[in-house]
């Protein structure tokens, strides 16, 4: 009996397919009406050694049925595909024109005397511009030189569009100096990166580092060895940012072959706000403009005098950096922004999380179970299910801002997160992704064009201690639905 036993459990676990019956054995619920991993994939999947309850899988047609659903409503932490969720309502919440405007202003009724000093403080009126640059800033500078003004008394920067919204850059992962770890602030520039340049000195053989922009309370100690030969790829170096007193060291070491030419890092070597007053001071001053007291926080009049401004790319340019670059601290900002606009001024991630739920609610996005912290990703918390995503990605599909959308994300084995993925003439060009790579987890989620012009939507999320393994998997599930 045991014997006969057996042989019919081969034989039916051979008729039900190999990935369902794995689905069974891990205690696994597919949900009605949906399907397991067709036997195309059930191979790839055994490849990867996962068990299948750390997968949550979702592929349907754009507008039409699922193909395969696995786990689909089991919150997990979706890494950089949260990305996905932030863009998406505010794009679609806040339309693709959508800009910020960052404002110098004075008090009302301020004059400028013969001497070019500024009655009163100059208000910089924040607008949480997730793409401010060094450049901008300077542009606005002129601006005021232009008008006559050179001689200011103090600088009061209004961040009341958001609220206390700083964060420890090293509380994630213990890396405070990199920038994929930079603090949001209404008043972000270049990031809060500071820039070190290794300019060659082939003469003296020597590496010569220049910190952009150059601050007094940024100093570089230690030097790069110089190398002979051919370069083989972008140098690796060591550049620790380290505080000492008021200021912040940025120790350099390692070794750079010659032929590489000039090359930068970029590391967070201070506050957001310490970052902004050091830039404005050195902008300020190269215009040969003064400013006699300093810098502080404040509120900026409801009635001032607009001296100068700058409006920022438009959404639908911004959302294609955070998508297809990953970048953190633009969709943090992005998810404040959306949080500012719909629950008004202080915003902080709560107002953005619940913006983002009234967003998708009204869009009919079935957002159960998730949890949403920051808008970038970059958390141990987030959740989302691979259910509700596939939903939000088939409205955004059906909208007319679908193009905006779709164009943001990065296309396969061509540009973005994917630039060096699915590379193959099958495939190349043929899928709009966004990924997702954490410690624990990884995630992959777009759309798909098959050899039959249909659109597919997929989203694969996985949390386990060996996720990375799935990335094969990944690739062949893009692959299939090329083919179809």
């Amino acid at each position: 009996m045991q014997l006969a036993g057996r042989m019919r459990w081969k034989s039916w676990r051979r008729r039900l397919g190999a990935g369902l019956a794995a689905c069974l054995l891990a205690g696994v619920s597919l949900g009605a009406g949906a399907q397991a991993l067709p036997p195309e994939l059930q191979k790839a999947w055994t490849a990867t050694k996962l068990p299948m309850s750390s997968l949550s899988l979702e592929v349907r047609e754009a507008g039409g049925p699922v193909l395969v659903r696995i786990q689909a409503d089991e919150p997990r932490n979706p890494a950089s595909v949260m990305k996905t969720v932030t863009t998406w309502t505010a794009l679609s919440a806040l339309g693709p024109d959508y800009t910020w405007r960052t404002r110098f202003l004075s008090d009302p009724g301020a004059r400028v005397d013969d001497q070019g000093t500024l009655q009163g403080p100059l208000y910089v009126q924040a607008a949480g511009d997730p793409w401010f640059r060094q450049e901008d800033l300077w542009n606005m500078l002129r601006e005021l030189r232009l008008r006559g003004v050179k001689n200011l008394s103090e600088v009061v920067v209004d961040r009341g569009l958001f609220g206390d919204v700083a964060i420890d850059p090293g509380s994630f992962d213990d890396a405070p100096d990199r920038p994929y770890n930079a603090s949001p602030d209404a008043m972000m520039v270049n990031f809060g990166a500071t820039r070190l340049v290794f300019l060659p000195d082939a003469k003296a053989r020597q590496w010569i580092p220049v910190l952009d922009p150059p601050t007094r309370d940024v100093r570089v100690d230690g030097k790069l060895e110089w190398l002979d030969g051919v370069c083989k790829g972008s140098p690796i170096v060591a550049a620790d940012v380290r505080p000492e007193g008021p200021q912040s060291v940025i120790r350099v070491s390692g070794k750079a072959v010659g032929s590489c030419g000039e090359f930068s890092v970029y590391r967070l070597a201070g506050k957001q706000g310490d970052h902004f007053e050091a830039l404005f001071r050195l902008l300020w001053r190269e215009l040969g403009g003064t400013l006699s007291r300093g810098v502080r926080e404040g509120r900026a009049p409801a009635k001032g005098a607009v001296l100068a401004w700058h409006d920022s790319p438009s959404l639908a340019d911004v959302i294609r950096q955070i998508n297809k670059h990953s970048n953190n601290v633009m969709a943090r900002m992005t998810l404040l922004t959306l949080g500012a606009e719909l629950n008004g001024s202080g915003a902080t991630p709560e107002s953005g999380g619940q913006a983002v739920r009234q967003v998708l609610k009204n869009q009919g996005v079935d957002t159960t179970g998730w949890t949403l912290d920051n808008g970038s990703g970059l958390s141990r918390q987030g959740r989302i299910t691979a259910r509700g995503l596939a939903q939000m990605l088939d409205v955004a599909w059906r909208s007319p801002m679908m193009p905006e959308f779709v164009s943001s994300l990065a296309i396969s084995g061509v540009d973005g997160t994917v630039r060096r993925r699915l590379r193959s003439d099958d495939t190349r060009g043929q899928a709009h992704l966004k990924t997702g790579t954490l410690r624990d987890s990884r995630a992959l989620a777009g759309y798909v064009r098959g050899a039959s012009g249909k659109r597919y939507i997929l989203v694969s999320l996985v949390n386990n201690p060996g996720a990375a393994a799935v990335r094969p998997f990944d690739d062949a599930l893009v692959e299939w639905l090329a083919a179809r």
